[in-house]
């Protein structure tokens, strides 16, 4: 099962689609979960502990915008574990909103700076592309290795 770094990082439908051909997903919901799981989180609504603008500071520079950071202690982590990744550009903002063009641009340039495995595909617009678009993702997938966690 290899780690596949899904972007954009809250779409759903991409989580589901790694998850059913054995992958792991890393996206947005499994970098939120630690966050609100782990202990000593304790200033909801913000959901941070003292040490994740520190962890930020890893991957984007002080003089960032500080959203930047903060976003990037929950998906800079994500980037390191990734084996490989899936990239949809254009897409709709109901397939998945990031909510900051910078982090966007960080994460991609991140993404390909690593030595693995990456399928860049259009968001489709029409019922072909659509399922090109999933036989491309499950193309790409099935050529993954399996082994490694389960």
């Amino acid at each position: 099962m290899a780690k596949v770094f899904i972007y954009p990082a809250t779409s759903l439908i991409l989580s589901d689609l790694v998850a059913r051909f054995g992958h792991k997903p890393l996206g947005a919901a499994l970098g939120i979960r630690e966050r609100i799981q782990t202990a000593g989180v304790d200033s909801p609504p913000l959901q941070i502990t003292p040490e994740d603008p520190k962890r930020g500071l890893k991957y984007a520079a002080v003089e960032v915008p500080s959203g930047v950071r903060g976003r990037m202690a929950i998906y800079g982590p994500l980037i390191e574990e990734a084996e490989a990744a899936i990239i949809v550009t254009d897409a709709d903002l109901a397939f998945g909103c990031m909510g900051c063009a910078r982090t966007d641009e960080l994460i991609l340039f991140s993404l390909r700076q690593k030595d693995m495995p990456i399928l860049e595909l259009k968001y489709p617009t029409t019922d072909e592309e659509g399922i090109e678009f999933v036989a491309a993702v499950r193309k790409f997938l099935t050529s993954l290795p399996k082994g490694g966690e389960s």
